[in-house]
């Protein structure tokens, strides 16, 4: 199996690498995105209109239908006990990590938050009431509880909803409840999946509506979250995890296929090298070989680094930052030795930018500090990490007084009839004494 690897190394030379780099876009996004008009995107719609008009009973009826389990609308939020009980029973070494990570995420969000600044003209406020979405796989997902509700509590947000379906014994996986807990958040309902993207949206009867909606998820998650956009805020679309890793000739062979394989088990998730090394291109090929072997998830990636992966070699750097700005990856590695700092200086288009061979993907997904929650499917080029700052909103601050008024009356009253809007102009002359003559 691990022959067919061979495939993924393209070289510039040939006729077909640009093709084999959109070929991994078209494959992650259509990995994101319904077709419009397709059975999925109609099945959606169809979630979305029912939940709309119908709330708790549809809530409650896509629940079972989804993940199996019967609840009652009153059966959808964890209790205060439970709460309390998980975050009890929680290993006491894995809740001084969890505190750490919080640290470590709080101390980051509150340097980068711009929300306290004293500028004029503009008052930042931050967003009343927000909804988080965790997904809920087979194993305990705090990482993605910490990254969206940290940030959110640092702009000053007041009300957090999580939602994560019941894929854990009927519930959520304790872990979670616990970090909930930890974090002071106490509205934690047990649902999941495009119903719950819409209950927070729309309301129910038992579900206050939010302002906006984060966090990740699959492609129901994601698709709900795009088509309530407008009545509710959101952070981005966001499909596969990406990795793109620029290696220089002093690159470490076996960490660069490592980090590869860290997003590719994923399964979907996209890995991707671009070198000016064919040496290192080579290696990193034969470690990949070597390092599959040993996943119990073998088949998976290997099927996944053939669709979503590639080690392309390019002629120089320049070339590769060039199309490393095009590729807008979720997360940019850079193993260059000395010059890694410089090169992400060059890189305007990423996630997330990883400098150095000691930092991992990993580092920034559990504890540096950033959000994990990133933009993907080259949506880098106009979506940004989350932060602190996307749970603010703008209010611009005007006031004139009686002489500025004065001053630009006759401009104001010209561009308001130049536009046909009379009263606009009016409004102007009522107040200045010369215009008003």
């Amino acid at each position: 199996m691990s022959k067919e690897l061979d495939r993924i190394l393209v070289y510039s030379s040939s006729p077909d690498w640009y093709q084999r780099i959109r070929e991994i876009h078209k494959l992650i996004r259509r990995a994101t995105y319904f077709e419009q008009g397709s059975e999925q995107d109609k099945s959606l719609r169809e979630i979305l209109k029912n939940v709309s008009k119908h709330k708790d009973r549809a809530v409650q009826e896509y629940t079972q239908r989804f993940d199996g389990v019967k609840l009652s609308p009153e059966q959808f939020r964890i209790s205060q006990g439970q709460l309390k009980r998980a975050h009890k029973d929680i290993d006491i070494g894995l809740l001084k990590l969890v505190r750490e990570a919080i640290c470590n995420v709080r101390d980051y969000q509150s340097r980068v938050f711009v929300g306290g600044s004293d500028i004029s003209g503009i008052k930042y406020t931050p967003v009343k009431r927000v909804g988080i979405c965790v997904p809920g796989a087979s194993a305990p997902l705090a990482s993605s509880v910490i990254m969206t509700a940290v940030p959110a509590q640092v702009a000053g947000v007041e009300q957090i909803a999580l939602v994560s379906p019941p894929r854990y014994k009927g519930s959520i996986h304790p872990v979670i409840l616990a970090v909930c807990r930890e974090l002071k958040i106490n509205e934690v309902y047990r649902i999941g999946g495009a119903q719950a993207v819409a209950a927070l949206a729309f309301g129910t009867e038992t579900i206050e509506p939010v302002n906006k909606i984060v966090g990740p998820g699959n492609q129901w998650v994601q698709m709900a979250k795009k088509y309530v956009f407008g009545l509710v805020g959101i952070d981005s679309i966001a499909g596969p995890s990406e990795v793109l890793i620029i290696a220089g000739d002093s690159a470490r062979p076996g960490w660069v296929a490592a980090d590869m394989l860290s997003q590719a088990e994923h399964a979907p998730g996209s890995a991707v090298v671009f070198t000016d090394s064919e040496k290192l291109a080579q290696g990193v090929l034969q470690q990949l070989k070597k390092q599959v072997k040993e996943l119990n998830r073998q088949k998976e990636t290997v099927d996944c680094l053939l669709r979503f992966g590639g080690i392309f070699v390019f002629k120089n750097m320049d070339t590769i930052i060039t199309q490393a700005n095009q590729f807008s990856a979720e997360h940019l590695e850079i193993h260059c030795g000395k010059k890694s700092q410089e090169i992400a200086k060059r890189i305007d288009d990423a996630g997330a930018i990883f400098v150095g061979e000691y930092t991992p993907v990993a580092v920034g997904d559990y504890w540096a500090g950033p959000s994990h929650t990133l933009p993907t499917g080259q949506t880098a080029k106009f979506f940004s990490a989350l932060s602190a700052n996307d749970f603010l909103k703008s209010t611009s601050i005007v006031e004139y007084d009686k002489n500025k008024l004065s001053a630009s009356a006759s401009k104001i009253i010209r561009l308001a009839q130049v536009e046909g809007l009379d009263a606009h102009a009016k409004s102007v002359k009522i107040r200045d004494q010369k215009q008003g003559k």
